[in-house]
């Protein structure tokens, strides 16, 4: 029987849906310990599987990696032919099976076994031979499969992933990891550009447009016209605090309302106390703040540092949208 094919995809997303939810009524001790298991491991975590199950379990390895876990996949059919040799003292393995009774894991779980290294099960059948040699059981069992035939893993396979999911969500929550150290993990791709620090992306040293209150207004604008970052000058005293800052906006107010605009100092041109970011800040911060008050421009602080008001960097809209922050 031919089915409509929206029909079937709504069948697929209620019945996947159903399976995670179901979940939600069988955690009990055994995934607090899982999770202790997990948390205490003072090697790696080692998932293995085979067929669905595997290609599950190297995603959540990959999780756990990502979130301060150090995880690796190790593949039933290699574990035979030496790699066992990576399950070390101080490991957790982590099988998932949903049958639970597949031969490819039979060596890896007589070695687990030998060697009294911690083991975690994901299945869907509580009486099978990974679940009766496991110290945990976290139990993936679905009603049906959302496939047609009833046959190809999809609602299993989709409830044995997200049983991972809620594991490593667990482990990192109880480990206190993060989003710095999220950032730290994850310095490519859109992740890495969303996380990258305001020290990050800021110019410093020739390129940072600071002077003194004294300064001729002449002088001010030929420092915005040229650098890095144009448009924009700080403002600093005797002891390099940050005063104020002149922007465009500055010059062509004075422009409209002095009949000699390039007369006076910097001082009585600046606009006091201007918005600054922390050097530690997130970059989509920086973002959120200027598109919030609508300006260009921020001076950068080192507010934990030795000397929290003077100004370590400056960075403009144009350098986060370049680096893709949002």
């Amino acid at each position: 029987m031919i089915h409509d094919p929206i029909s079937l995809a709504k069948t697929v997303f209620e019945t996947e849906a159903q399976a995670i939810l179901s979940l939600r009524e069988r955690l009990n001790d055994s995934f607090v310990k899982a999770v202790g298991l997990v948390v205490n491991c003072k090697g790696k975590v080692i998932l293995t599987g085979i067929g669905k199950s595997g290609q599950i379990a190297r995603k959540i390895a990959s999780t756990l990696s990502s979130t301060g876990t150090t995880a690796i996949f190790l593949h039933p059919s290699e574990s035979s032919h030496g790699d066992l040799g990576v399950i070390q003292p101080g490991d957790v393995v982590v099988a998932m099976s949903y049958g639970g009774n597949s031969i490819e894991l039979n060596t890896i779980l007589g070695y687990v076994a030998r060697k009294n290294i911690p083991l975690i099960a994901v299945t869907g059948n509580l009486q099978s031979e990974l679940a009766l040699k496991a110290q945990a059981v976290l139990d993936v069992k679905v009603n049906k499969e959302a496939c047609p035939l009833g046959l190809a893993p999809t609602a299993s396979s989709t409830a044995t992933l997200a049983m991972g999911d809620a594991l490593a969500m667990a482990v990192l929550d109880q480990k206190g990891f993060s989003s710095d150290d999220f950032a730290e993990n994850h310095p490519g791709g859109g992740l890495g550009f969303k996380l990258a620090r305001v020290r990050d992306l800021m110019h410093t040293g020739s390129s940072l447009p600071v002077l003194t209150e004294s300064t001729p207004v002449k002088q001010v604008v030929t420092v915005m016209s040229r650098g890095d970052v144009r448009g924009a000058a700080g403002i600093v005293d005797e002891k390099g605090d940050l005063l104020g800052i002149i922007t465009d906006g500055d010059i062509r107010r004075r422009l409209d309302a002095a009949q000699d605009p390039l007369a006076g100092s910097a001082g009585a041109l600046m606009t006091k106390n201007p918005r600054t970011i922390d050097a530690s800040e997130i970059a989509e911060r920086a973002l959120f703040m200027m598109e919030q008050f609508r300006i260009q421009v921020l001076f950068v602080l080192d507010k934990a540092g030795a000397n929290p008001r003077q100004p370590v960097g400056v960075i403009h809209i144009q350098d986060l949208l370049q680096a893709k922050v949002r």
